[in-house]
């Protein structure tokens, strides 16, 4: 409803009392914050020793190709960071709030989650090569995703052609948003589609199995970008808590698995007792 009302009255929007004035206040800052970053970057800039993404894209801007004033312009370069910020440490961060609340949910699942990481891992820094040998743990991470239905409506995508689908025409230019959610919490593919079951992810010799229906990144060719990145920093972060705490709800607390309302689905608030366990 707000962006109905900027785009039809945007002179007047700014006089409307609201949540929508914090939010512009913080993107103003967002990107100010990540114009001054890549402006260090650039001045100390060294096209034989680039550290990281802004380095390179600074560096393709240099090679006076067409395409580096065409497409590596400063603009571009501050949306491409905005949006790894805006969509890679929020999703991966709320995924990780879903898991340690699950886990105070299913102190059963916790245990055998710390027992496999201390077989496999024991006290020895957690490596992303260690995920091919905890198949509990892959499922229980993936199943913290499917359960936690993170971005539900996925993004806007739009037809490149003229196509039909299911008896339906849609023109080129059609904008088409993806529900993840269906897909997800579909019975014919997860025995337990409401339910935390990390069995879904398991066969019945506890190896850890595939299902064609978990995507919570989409998929094809628009899907995220991110996705290798996102699996190996929630496996790392999400190992590496519960290798060395505990976590519980504080006494008397009753722990909600209801969403919060917002564009992602993140867990409502509420407080943790992380116990060290060494």
């Amino acid at each position: 409803m707000t962006m109905i009302l900027y785009n039809s009255y945007p002179s007047l929007i700014g006089w409307l009392p609201g949540s929508h004035q914090k939010i512009s206040k913080n993107n103003i800052e967002m990107q100010k914050f990540v114009r001054d970053t890549f402006t260090r970057k650039e001045e100390e800039l060294d096209i034989n020793n680039q550290r990281n993404l802004i380095d390179a894209f600074l560096a393709k801007q240099q090679e006076g190709k067409p395409e580096s004033k065409l497409y590596f312009t400063h603009k571009n370069l501050g949306k491409l960071v905005s949006n790894l910020f805006a969509a890679g440490m929020e999703t991966t961060s709320t995924t990780l709030r879903w898991g340690l609340l699950l886990m105070m949910k299913y102190p059963d699942i916790q245990k055998k989650v710390q027992d496999e990481i201390e077989n496999v891992i024991g006290f020895a820094q957690p490596q992303v090569e260690h995920r091919k040998e905890m198949p509990y743990t892959d499922a229980v991470i993936h199943e913290i995703q499917r359960f936690g239905d993170i971005v539900p409506g996925s993004v806007p995508h739009a037809t490149t052609k003229d196509i039909t689908f299911r008896d339906y025409f849609l023109p080129k230019g059609t904008i088409v948003v993806l529900l993840l959610h269906s897909a997800l919490r579909d019975k014919d593919y997860f025995e337990k589609p409401e339910d935390f079951y990390p069995g879904h992810f398991l066969d019945s010799n506890g190896k850890f199995k595939k299902n064609e229906a978990f995507i919570p990144f989409s998929l094809g060719k628009r899907s995220c970008a991110g996705e290798n990145l996102a699996k190996m920093e929630i496996f790392l972060f999400f190992t590496t808590l519960l290798q060395n705490f505990t976590f519980q709800a504080p006494p008397g607390a009753k722990l909600d698995l209801s969403p919060a309302i917002g564009f992602t689905n993140a867990p409502l608030p509420h407080e943790i007792c992380a116990i060290p366990r060494r």
